[in-house]
């Protein structure tokens, strides 16, 4: 028989492939692909993919099912240890009723996965403060990309904050130091990207205009240390999957302690330079579902500030993208 499930506020905001592995755990990845492609399941009456992103609201089709939900077996919670919550929570730079901004260490993955036991996913309980509800995703970093994260406090905020995300309301300002000095200071990169498995295994993203995703971001030299290496400022416009690190590549500039993405180039010779991933999400802006908008600017972690001594570089620098009110 088919049914028609409406998404509860508590699953939040997410990809519609999980919400089926939650509350479908029977049912395989493979097999929910070919009813995606057959059309079978559908959100709204439109036909969906996997990696669609659904919200609070939203009416899903789903045809007759081996059913084994999820909710009928008890949910174990995740113990955070002491130490990890003590971490998080000194890690807050802002709070208020709907958001929470910290600055993500590096090495810290947002989420689990083969290589990831610990993550700040499997953490987030630390997080709730005086809430009914747990702090939720909305958006991600790379595990060696630290600065600011936003968690969203209830399914409300959740869902309007991944809609400001989706709809490019949002202003993101990363740092990063590469390897080498951009030929042109201040520009405009436009280059598609898509995903494949790299020849040493794993996946990386490939400039690929064809059948590439749209990828944008601006970039600004803010200093450089000769022609050694070059301190930018980097603002996405679209959020693509290691989009500024591949971006920085195709410059020919990758950022230092990329290896995945600069080879040997990424690394300075000797011992004495930055070898750890040098990105920062450096500041945020976006609306808040309170009213007005909420900005935050997370200081420079210490093996950051490490590189800019070891360059000489001056970190007192203001809004590097001003003159852009409207980037798209």
């Amino acid at each position: 028989m088919v049914d028609t499930v409406t998404v509860r506020a508590e699953d939040g905001t997410g990809r519609l492939d999980r919400w089926f592995k939650r509350h479908y755990p029977a049912l395989g990845h493979g097999r929910l692909e070919k009813l995606l492609r057959t059309g079978q399941i559908r959100v709204d009456g439109k036909r969906a993919r996997a990696g669609d992103h659904i919200a609070p609201g939203q009416a899903i089709r789903v045809p007759p099912l081996p059913i084994e939900q999820a909710e009928e077996r008890p949910r174990a919670t995740p113990r955070v240890r002491s130490q990890d919550a003590a971490m998080l929570q000194g890690a807050v730079l802002y709070r208020d009723d709907w958001a929470i901004v910290i600055d993500k260490p590096a090495g810290l993955a947002v989420q689990g996965g083969t290589k990831a036991e610990r993550h700040l996913d499997g953490m987030l309980d630390a997080l709730r403060f005086d809430s009914d509800e747990r702090p939720r995703l909305v958006h991600r970093l790379d595990r060696d990309t630290s600065g600011v994260l936003l968690l969203a406090r209830s399914a409300v905020a959740a869902s309007f904050f991944t809609r400001a995300f989706r709809d490019k309301r949002t202003r993101k300002i990363y740092w990063a130091v590469v390897a080498g000095v951009p030929k042109i200071r201040q520009g405009r990169i436009d280059l598609s990207l898509v995903k494949r498995g790299g020849s040493g295994g794993g996946e990386r993203v490939y400039a690929d205009d064809q059948e590439g995703k749209h990828a944008v971001t601006y970039y600004r030299v803010l200093d450089q240390a000769g022609d050694r290496a070059a301190w930018l400022a980097l603002m996405p416009v679209t959020g693509r999957t290691h989009q500024l690190r591949a971006h920085c590549a195709a410059l020919g500039t990758p950022i230092l302690g990329d290896g995945k993405y600069g080879g040997a180039a990424a690394h300075l010779p000797g011992s004495a330079g930055p070898q750890q991933l040098q990105l920062q999400a450096r500041s945020l802006e976006i609306p808040s579902p309170g009213g007005g908008s909420l900005r935050v600017t997370a200081p420079l972690p210490a093996h950051m500030k490490e590189t800019w001594r070891f360059f000489g570089f001056d970190s007192d620098v203001q809004d590097p993208f001003a003159e852009l009110d409207e980037v798209e």
